[in-house]
């Protein structure tokens, strides 16, 4: 690939991995659809910062894991912009506070929709994107990922999409970003499920390094499987419901043997279950979505 190209740009943007910032905004959007509270300019504008903000994150992951030395020839993951020598670092790190910067300027534009209360929210936005692999405490590093993105591909956008256009939380909106993030975190655990020897020789204390490669199984298992359980109050109980459940079902179902594969699967192959774990996230997404939108209070 020609250095600096922009076919090197788009793959360290990591195209595969933004339906894990897309599909929470989605659901949140659904919800407000459903209560009669939908507003098509915030809902972009959080879209776009959703964006921004995971773009900016991949950018400074693949700057910072480069030079922590995380990122080697034995990689058994999608090839690296700036390891591979695609991109220069400091332009890396450059594109990084562009991107976040991009988002930041979006978040500005919402507060014509909100109130002053988003402030602290995108502050903590913009942090995390840099602390999660840089700074003296690199959350990464310290089994800390798994909990950031699950608050900050679930919990936040799913909560604050709602709530920028509905101007209040609900319960249900908690349950389901709840449901949104534990999926997302399986993109998490079956990247650190490959790299695992990696990791350990980089000093990269991830939950799988901390805990073990059947720790990431399981875990793998029981989000999926927790995810769906919080769906289920969406259609159990409601009359003439069939293909709501067949869709939450045939999502379960699908899920299973993803993990089933997992399990069976070694080396640079689990890129294929990474895809698919993403693929999920978003699958899971629009069966939400639709429940909602389709189905009357």
């Amino acid at each position: 690939m020609k250095k600096n190209s922009f076919m090197a740009w788009v793959e360290a943007a990591r195209p595969k991995t933004l339906p894990a910032s897309i599909s929470p905004v989605l659901v949140a959007c659904a919800l407000a659809w459903q209560n009669g509270m939908f507003k098509a300019i915030p809902a972009f504008l959080c879209l776009m910062v959703a964006l921004l903000a995971q773009i900016a994150s991949n950018f400074a992951n693949d700057y910072f894991d480069f030079k922590k030395g995380a990122d080697t020839e034995e990689r058994l993951g999608p090839e690296r912009a700036v390891a591979s020598g695609w991109i220069e670092p400091k332009a890396m790190l450059r594109a990084t506070f562009i991107a976040l910067g991009l988002a930041c300027l979006c978040g500005c534009l919402l507060l014509f929709f909100s109130g002053w209360e988003l402030i602290p929210v995108g502050i903590a936005i913009a942090l995390c994107v840099l602390a999660y692999s840089a700074g003296p405490f690199p959350l990464a590093y310290n089994g800390l990922g798994d909990i950031c993105v699950l608050l900050f591909y679930g919990v936040i956008p799913v909560c604050f999409t709602y709530y920028i256009q509905a101007g209040n939380f609900s319960l249900l909106s908690l349950i389901l970003s709840l449901a949104i993030g534990l999926l997302s975190v399986n993109i998490l655990i079956v990247n650190n499920y490959r790299d695992y020897e990696q990791d350990k020789k980089a000093r990269k204390r991830t939950t799988i390094v901390l805990f073990g490669r059947r720790f990431g199984l399981i875990s793998y298992l029981l989000n999926g499987s927790v995810a769906f359980f919080l769906a289920l109050p969406l259609v159990v109980g409601k009359d003439r419901l069939t293909w709501q459940i067949a869709l939450l079902g045939f999502f379960y179902v699908v899920f299973y043997f993803v993990w089933r594969e997992m399990t069976r699967t070694e080396g640079k192959a689990l890129n294929n279950i990474l895809g698919k774990t993403g693929m999920l996230v978003f699958l899971f997404s629009v069966i939400l979505s639709a429940i909602l939108v389709f189905t009357p209070q």
